[in-house]
């Protein structure tokens, strides 16, 4: 089995080699093929990545931003198996060789994915309620219940590649919630695969894509669901009361910060 890993990547030195490590260190029973796409960074990630010499592929030049970066190393992958990993975030140890496995497990499955560990700017475990609460979403999933939230990790996150022949690749239209647009015509196909160990941790901070561009996002999210004609008056309604609430939260911990930091 070879698996397929992309790294987009832009301006995130001070991350991307603790991305790149925790993808090289994985062993196990596949075959591992890693390209990183980087945006023409200027702080000194092409050196970092000059730096492993032949252990990856990678490439700099001018892009239209994350998604089409993805597209590409996703339309030039040859694995069987595909993903990315964002170039903040981590593979945890074992987390290919997970992979491997419960794609051998469950032929039938097109696509898996795992818990997933919320660190901050310096490695550090943070929100463990929040990572509790996706598990335990992601044991009782359905696509009714996703269509209502997103409880799917992104970096935790692996297909056959086969399937884009089918469904295409990431939608540039969408900002934030690309990543939900995929799983949602995945999971309309068959259920996921869930793997539950730690795959991979997501680094959140303030000035991340996801930590200062989540009330698009969820206001995406629900947009989204509510394409689909299996969404009905109530599961479009608890869509959009999952996407506020979340708001109000993210916006109550930032505000904590705030007054933390303060004191």
């Amino acid at each position: 089995m070879k698996i397929s890993i992309i790294t987009p990547s832009f301006n995130h030195a001070r991350f991307i080699r603790r991305t790149i490590d925790s993808v090289l260190s994985q062993t196990g029973d596949f075959e591992l093929e890693y390209r990183v796409l980087d945006g023409a960074s200027t702080d000194g990630t092409v050196e970092i990545l000059k730096s492993y010499g032949d252990r990856l592929q990678w490439r700099s030049e001018a892009d239209n931003g994350q998604v089409d970066a993805i597209n590409k190393g996703l339309r030039t992958a040859t694995g069987d198996i595909v993903g990315w990993v964002n170039s903040d975030d981590t593979l945890l140890p074992g987390a290919l060789a997970r992979v491997a496995a419960a794609f051998r497990a469950h032929p039938e499955a097109e696509w898996v994915h795992g818990r997933c560990t919320i660190i901050d700017e310096h490695d550090r475990e943070m929100r463990r309620w929040v990572s509790a609460y996706k598990d335990f979403r992601s044991r009782r999933h359905t696509f009714a219940r996703l269509l209502t939230e997103n409880y799917v990790s992104q970096m935790t996150t692996f297909w056959r590649r086969s399937v884009h022949d089918e469904i295409g690749y990431l939608d540039p239209a969408v900002k934030y919630a690309f990543d939900y647009d995929l799983w949602l015509r995945l999971a309309r196909r068959g259920d996921p695969v869930y793997i539950a160990e730690p795959i991979a941790c997501f680094r959140m901070y303030d000035t991340s894509k996801s930590g200062s561009g989540y009330v698009v996002q969820m206001h995406e999210t629900a947009a989204l669901a509510a394409r689909y004609r299996e969404a009905g008056v109530v599961t479009r309604a608890t869509a959009k009361l999952k996407a506020h609430a979340i708001v109000n939260i993210y916006r109550a911990l930032a505000a904590a910060r705030r007054i933390t930091a303060k004191g």
